[in-house]
């Protein structure tokens, strides 16, 4: 179905995400918008909502499996808006957001679908998981000029590291459980990444509740949310992996003149498969085995 803005659809579709879990795919582009919808309604997720503007086709068969929302992705402050409407409108949901080109992984999702992470999750008492975004890229940029290929990603498997994340309220001593992650290509391309976006962590999946909301820079205002694990032991994180920085090196024009291979030492080919990301330490199986 299609509503003209996001306010018809949280007014309009009440029912339909009234129990969730709810995802929001922000679409800034058509690059692989269809294969981001599908993966996600394999995932499990239900409903999935496609948040874009008029001009991004989508495929006929999905038609009738998501909601389409008019919405200005690229406004300042579009994407944190807008989670924060949905936020407010639907208290209690788990709500998971990311933008196309985009693909979440959970640990085992090859035979578990995200309502069985959910409520394992929910029931160690945690009501927001993080998730690292890791960076996939095309091989050859010459056949894939935008750094997209979903037959030839290749990604970095070494180069990530931590930082304690520090608390300006707090005479800037570090916050309890609490990490800024970096690596991939906003770490190798630093010097064409702002120091805000060279993140990549995300707390992309958590349960809504009254006054909660999402900031600029992925976290969310209850710090207990935004923590990588319980007090006392680990906890599972969920890994996105993206094709969202490459294409951004590949067609912003401060960038895409200077980088001609992403390819480097470390690359590896991306195998589409949770053990993978956990073989790495890119993701958190925590107590769930």
């Amino acid at each position: 179905m299609k509503y003209a803005s996001l306010g018809e659809f949280l007014n309009g579709a009440k029912a339909s995400y009234a129990k969730g879990p709810i995802a929001l795919i922000f679409a800034e582009d058509a690059v692989e918008v269809d294969s981001t919808l599908r993966h996600h309604i394999k995932t499990g997720f239900n409903p999935v909502v496609l948040l874009t503007d008029d001009a991004i086709p989508v495929a006929a068969d999905l038609a009738d499996k998501i909601f389409r929302v008019r919405h200005d992705v690229r406004a300042e402050g579009a994407v944190p808006a807008a989670v924060n409407a949905v936020i407010a409108a639907a208290p209690g949901v788990w709500i998971y957001y990311c933008f196309n080109a985009e693909y979440l992984f959970h640990p085992f999702c090859e035979t578990r679908n995200i309502r069985e992470v959910i409520t394992f999750h929910t029931e160690e008492r945690r009501e927001a998981m993080l998730s690292y975004v890791i960076d996939l890229y095309a091989g050859d940029l010459n056949s894939h000029p935008n750094a997209v290929s979903l037959d030839g990603a290749l990604m970095d498997r070494s180069g990530y590291y931590a930082l304690g994340r520090v608390d300006p309220a707090n005479h800037n001593h570090p916050k309890e459980r609490q990490l800024d992650f970096f690596g991939g290509l906003r770490w190798r391309y630093e010097e064409h990444i702002p120091v805000p976006r060279r993140k990549i962590d995300r707390i992309a999946l958590f349960r809504a509740k009254p006054g909660l909301q999402l900031r600029p820079d992925h976290t969310l205002n209850d710090e207990e949310m935004n923590t990588y694990s319980c007090p006392w032991h680990h906890n599972i994180t969920t890994a996105i992996v993206s094709f969202r920085t490459a294409k951004a090196l590949r067609t912003n024009a401060g960038s895409m003149y200077d980088i001609h291979d992403f390819r480097w030492r470390n690359s590896v080919a991306f195998e589409w498969h949770s053990q993978q990301l956990m073989d790495l330490g890119l993701m958190e199986p925590g107590q769930w085995f």
